[in-house]
């Protein structure tokens, strides 16, 4: 009890930050544990993966003990935290660089398709749901509706394999696979990673037009995924506004009808509306493995894939740590987020 009423002593200011802090690092140390003891139940002999099928006895033990695998469990897993809080994530054996360069060439890759494909579901998903919902019961509400149950049925390889052969194998309106054509890789510096600002930096339209060419159909079938959640969300929160008393008591003033939709209904649920936003972009982080497999996207889904296929469980278990990490970190900003707006939430 004493101890319960310092920390209430403690001021709000400096609790919350403390609070927010504890969380993040519990959780990180959870998906830690979970990830590593997944890695090790997991059929797969890294030693094997290291010295070959055809190494003697004597390597294949000497590789086991350098690689900590004859320590009990609980010991590889501390020993294990303590490389990731200093950032050592081990090294590739499939690339032979240290997991954590890896992740720095391939992580930018997925997180421009994903920021690309959530900007379009917000843009589109928003205003589809906030029509469906003032237009509700009406053929416009239905085909909202049919268009987020399309988004949500679809198997994602199957509207990627089509996209691919009408709009570049058919019709050519878009690239092919990979992030640029041959002749353009390597031709800008990279600084942020994504191609796309990056060669905006470098002033060189041409590779951008490029990149963009290659980057619009993967990221319009992420941002279809994503404006169908998006669009179902903001509907289900719009009539719930619509049906109350003070959207009631507004239209008896007299007040227009876009402005009761826009300046009432739809401000109050804009602090929902980013929770919703920042889980669609973690989901298409971590979810967009298939799309970068269909497009050969040289993201962290397709390099977290082709590791495992390898029995790289270094790198397998590093991508899965960053991309939990962001997962994450996107929910504690929007939780941040959701206080700063929401009056409601800071007592």
């Amino acid at each position: 009890m004493d101890g319960q009423r310092k920390w209430l002593s403690i001021p709000s200011i400096v609790r919350k930050p403390i609070s927010t802090l504890s969380t993040i690092v519990v959780t990180m140390v959870g998906l830690l544990f979970i990830t590593f003891i997944i890695g090790r139940v997991m059929p797969v002999d890294p030693v094997l993966a290291i010295v070959g099928e055809r190494a003697s006895q004597e390597q294949y033990d000497a590789t086991y003990i350098a690689l900590g695998l004859d320590r009990p469990l609980l010991v590889q897993f501390f020993y294990y935290l303590v490389d990731v809080f200093h950032g050592n994530l081990g090294v590739s054996i499939r690339t032979g660089l240290p997991v954590f360069e890896d992740i720095k060439r391939f992580f930018p890759a997925t997180m421009e398709l994903a920021t690309i494909g959530t900007l379009i579901g917000i843009i589109v998903g928003i205003p589809l749901g906030v029509l469906a919902a003032v237009k509700r019961g009406t053929w416009i509400d239905q085909i909202a509706r049919l268009i987020a149950l399309i988004g949500y049925s679809i198997p994602i390889f199957w509207i990627g394999l089509v996209g691919l052969l009408i709009f570049y194998g058919i019709l050519g309106w878009v690239g092919g696979p990979g992030r640029l054509d041959i002749f353009y890789e390597d031709l800008i510096p990279p600084v942020t990673g994504m191609i796309l600002i990056d060669s905006l930096l470098a002033g060189d339209l041409e590779v951008f037009s490029n990149a963009f060419s290659h980057i619009v159909l993967p990221a319009s079938i992420l941002g279809y995924y994503s404006l169908a959640y998006i669009s179902r969300m903001t509907r289900s929160f719009m009539l719930e506004q619509l049906n109350s008393e003070y959207i009631t008591a507004a239209r008896v003033k007299g007040l227009s009808e876009a402005r009761v939709i826009w300046q009432h209904a739809f401000r109050n649920i804009g602090v929902q509306l980013i929770t919703v936003v920042a889980l669609s972009y973690a989901g298409l982080l971590e979810g967009s493995v298939l799309t970068e497999i269909i497009f050969s996207w040289p993201g962290i889904g397709s390099y977290i894939t082709t590791s495992l296929l390898s029995a790289d469980m270094a790198a397998v278990l590093g991508g899965t740590v960053v991309v939990g990490l962001v997962f994450v970190c996107l929910n504690v900003l929007s939780d941040i987020l959701y206080r700063l707006l929401d009056p409601r939430a800071k007592q």
